[in-house]
C-alpha cells in the first residue's frame, strides 16, 4: 500500500472513532432513558460488589471456624524433637499449597496455623510469616490468633496484643 492510502485510511478511522465518541457523549447527556439505564447498571454493579464482599466475608468466617475446629481436634506432639519435625512438615505443606496459586491459599492456612501452635515463640513466627507468607493467608492467621486470644481471655485481650513496633495489623 502507498503511504497516501494508509494515511487516508487512518484519518477515516480516526474521524469515525471521533464521531462515535461525539454521538455517545450526546446520547449520554440528552437521552433520559439512556441515563436511567446507565444509573441502573451502576446500581446493579454496586449491589453485585456488595454481595461479593459479603460472600467473601462469610467464606473467611467459615474458613476461620473450620481451621479452629480442625486445630482443636488435632493432637499435637509433646517432645521437642517431635514438635520440630511436626513444625517442619506443616510449614512445608503450607508453602507447597501457597506455591500452587491463590486458589489454594485457604487450604494453606491450616498447616501454617498448626505450625504456629507448636512453635515455641509464636510472635516471632508471626513476624516471619508476615515477610514470607502471602498477605491473604497471613491476615487470616492473624485473625484466627486474635479470635483465639479473645476466646481464651475475653477481658484482657488488649493487654496481650503485640507491641506496636512489631507492625502486625490486626483486623
Amino acid at each position: 500500500m502507498q503511504s497516501r492510502t494508509i494515511a487516508l485510511l487512518t484519518a477515516g478511522l480516526a474521524v469515525a472513532g471521533l464521531g462515535y465518541l461525539v454521538y455517545f457523549d450526546h446520547k449520554r447527556r440528552n437521552d433520559p432513558n439512556f441515563r436511567k439505564k446507565l444509573r441502573r447498571e451502576r446500581k446493579l454493579a454496586a449491589k453485585a460488589a456488595k454481595v461479593s464482599e459479603e460472600e467473601k466475608t462469610k467464606s473467611i468466617v467459615n474458613l476461620v471456624q473450620t481451621v479452629l475446629s480442625a486445630a482443636a481436634t488435632e493432637s499435637y506432639p509433646t517432645t521437642p524433637e517431635e514438635r520440630e519435625k511436626y513444625f517442619m512438615v506443616q510449614v512445608a505443606a503450607g508453602e507447597e499449597l501457597c506455591g500452587k496459586g491463590e486458589e489454594f491459599y485457604n487450604d494453606a492456612v491450616l498447616p501454617f496455623y498448626k505450625a504456629l501452635k507448636v512453635y515455641p515463640a509464636p510472635m516471632e513466627l508471626l513476624m516471619i510469616y508476615q515477610k514470607t507468607v502471602p498477605e491473604p493467608v497471613f491476615q487470616v492467621i492473624v485473625n484466627i490468633m486474635a479470635l483465639e486470644q479473645q476466646a481464651a481471655n475475653p477481658e484482657g485481650v488488649h493487654q496481650q496484643a503485640p507491641p506496636e513496633e512489631i507492625e502486625i495489623p490486626i483486623e
